[in-house]
């Protein structure tokens, strides 16, 4: 990602390269590496054994037997975050493969310490994150073909076969619709400081065109994932250890704290693109909303956070179309504002669909004289009926931020 040389165009006040967002990729790390160096064989061979390892109780025996490595050999964003996305899953798999009646209250030193100094390095949390899950685990299966779902796979997986990886690879592609759109974010900015209406228009339709390319993305969730699967096998394993009751201690990392550390689970909200529209849009969610939201964006690298903030302190794109009393300005604000409604309000639909009917066929599994004690891995989780993986309230939360989103329309 070379700074460009050409001076032609006026500077952009946010050029997106000293915010690590590609203009291609958007937030999506571009081409991660698939392999760490020799050193960290100890770690791969783990990380790509994982869903047998899970499902045959395995998986913590050999965490015991790792060698703790040092983190020094790692060179450069690139290495880092693959061996933060290896750990994270490593993590998740050893702290979950008991289900949430079997977890632990420690991860041991050999996980932890590498762990911590590469979460340090990288300034995330050491938990399995949307920075690690989706952001920084694809590749494509032909290094020169397309960036379509027939092409792509995961680097590393966990329990839920074509379903956690429909999962992730639709997840990206939402990120990946998102690029044109978060392009968009800068040319306003851009056109607010020069005056000009009609590139500021331009813009806005162009942000509106890409949240409705997300919600198409979006859409394809229903081909690739499978709601028992997602709720019964995957979910677990995006839970953190803050505000879960089946870990209400938190998780002590062997070597880096004697006290017990919390963390949420993964979550949409630690997605940069969402927190960067409503800031460019000037939405206002309500208290404890807004409360978890601003938490979420420390799960985000660094200088994606930094993106956020500084669209914050730009220029109020919504006082400029109320001041100018434009109404084509004001009428392609408001479809960005009310596509984004639409976004959410699809968003709630496939939560309904994947978690709460999810959880009510599972309750009803539960109750049924018939239920056999299965294995762990496949027993549908109930610490987080009503929640998040990140640990909010989740039907209250997503309808609250659709809500206060609808709220930001300007009237005639």
């Amino acid at each position: 990602m070379e700074a460009s040389d050409d001076t032609e165009e006026p500077p952009l006040p946010l050029a997106l390269t000293r915010f690590q967002v590609s203009e291609e990729f958007g937030f999506l790390l571009p081409n991660p590496l698939t392999e760490l160096p020799a050193p960290y064989g100890p770690w791969m061979d783990i990380a790509h054994e994982l869903p047998q390892l899970i499902t045959s109780h395995q998986l913590r025996s050999r965490v015991h037997q790792m060698p703790q490595l040092s983190t020094q050999h790692l060179q450069g964003r690139e290495e880092l975050h693959l061996a933060h996305l290896v750990l994270s899953f490593i993590t998740m798999g050893y702290v979950w493969q008991e289900g949430e009646e079997g977890t632990v209250q420690v991860l041991p030193r050999n996980l932890a310490v590498p762990y911590w100094e590469v979460s340090q390095a990288l300034g995330l949390p050491p938990i399995l994150s949307h920075a690690d899950f989706v952001l920084a685990n694809w590749r494509r299966k032909d290094p020169n073909g397309p960036l379509e779902i027939e092409n792509l796979d995961t680097i590393i997986t966990l329990p839920g076969g074509e379903s956690l990886r429909g999962f992730i690879l639709v997840t990206l592609l939402v990120e990946k619709a998102a690029v044109p759109g978060i392009k968009a974010i800068t040319r306003a900015l851009g056109a607010i400081l020069q005056c000009d209406e009609d590139a500021l228009h331009r813009a806005l339709e162009e942000l509106a065109g890409a949240i409705e390319a997300m919600r198409e993305a979006l859409r394809r969730m229903h081909d690739y994932v499978d709601p028992e699967v997602f709720y019964s096998v995957i979910r677990i394993f995006l839970s953190g250890w803050k505000d879960n009751p089946a870990m209400a201690h938190g998780l002590i990392y062997e070597g880096v704290s004697p006290e017990p550390m919390a963390f949420s689970g993964g979550s949409a909200a630690q997605s940069t693109v969402l927190h960067a529209f409503d800031e460019l849009l000037g939405i206002c969610h309500r208290e404890d909303s807004a409360a978890f939201l601003h938490r979420m964006r420390e799960y985000m690298p660094p200088p994606h956070r930094a993106f956020v903030e500084e669209i914050h302190g730009a220029a109020s794109l919504r006082q400029l179309v109320l001041s100018s009393g434009d109404a084509r300005l004001r009428a392609a604000f408001n479809r960005c504002v009310s596509t984004l409604a639409d976004f959410r309000s699809y968003h709630i639909t496939i939560v309904t669909k994947y978690i709460a009917i999810a959880a009510a066929k599972a309750k009803a599994r539960r109750a049924e004289p018939s239920a056999r004690a299965g294995p762990s891995v496949g027993k549908p989780p109930s610490a987080l009926e009503a929640k998040g993986t990140g640990g909010s309230h989740i039907f209250s939360f997503l309808k609250s931020i659709r809500d206060t989103t609808r709220e930001g329309m300007i009237s005639a």
